[in-house]
């Protein structure tokens, strides 16, 4: 990305990634607020006889839940995976298979 030279060096070291326990976490509270505030909202408009009112709360929560869970806070990185070492090619070579051999038993059309 030509974008990423030009910003500072604080802005760079910003946390952009969020791991699946965290993500699984950010859909949950997503959805509880969500249906939390479209429940109240639709109880207070139905009070006031004004759905305007309904989406105005409905809304606020949708504001409200994108702040809480699409930032990767740290609640939402407590669980790192722990990758597996790189293998050299070396490695790699001696451990694959031909794919010739998969490719054989497929039949011409």
């Amino acid at each position: 990305m030509e974008i990423q030279k030009y910003l500072p060096e604080s802005i760079k070291k910003l946390p952009t990634h969020m791991d699946f326990v965290g993500q699984k976490k950010a859909e949950k509270m997503f959805q509880i607020i969500i249906i939390t505030f479209a429940t109240v909202g639709f109880i207070w408009g139905y009070i006031c006889q004004q759905f305007s009112q309904t989406m105005y709360i409905l809304i606020a929560g949708f504001v409200i839940s994108c702040l809480l869970t699409l930032p990767p806070w740290s609640m939402f990185r407590n669980s790192p995976l722990n990758w597996q070492k790189s293998r050299t090619e070396a490695e790699e070579i001696g451990s694959t298979s031909t794919p010739q051999s998969s490719q054989k038993s497929k039949k011409k059309k």
